[in-house]
């Protein structure tokens, strides 16, 4: 059985730094990534990575300000989100997969605020 468990989320003012972390137990996924979902908003993807090849994509709005990496000697995966804007507010989800399709597991979700 497949668990993600995301941490790291909190408040941040305007132009802060938080890094989340995602750690996977039950099997080792070959795409890991985050999305979030904002209040009254759709699901939106923010950043994916290839597990062994470290190949990483990005949504656009954060391009630039996220990074994300991976330890696979810990089964994690990492958000790196500099430089918060307030419309990054949202409850960001941990997603894993193996292969290609759709995203099979998903962890709760941490909530990140950004203050004005």
């Amino acid at each position: 059985q497949v668990q993600l468990v995301e941490s790291g989320g909190g408040l941040v003012q305007t132009g802060g730094s938080l890094r989340l972390s995602c750690a996977a137990s039950g099997r080792t996924l070959s795409n890991m990534a985050w999305f979030r979902q904002a209040p009254g908003k759709e699901r939106e993807f923010v950043a994916g990575i290839i597990w062994n090849g470290g190949t990483a994509d990005f949504a656009n709005s954060v391009k630039g300000r996220f990074t994300i990496s991976r330890d696979n000697a810990k089964n994690t995966v990492y958000l790196y989100m500099n430089n918060l804007k307030p419309e990054d507010t949202a409850v960001y989800h941990c997603a894993g997969r193996i292969g290609v399709g759709p995203y099979q597991y998903w962890g709760q979700g941490t909530q990140v605020t950004v203050s004005s």
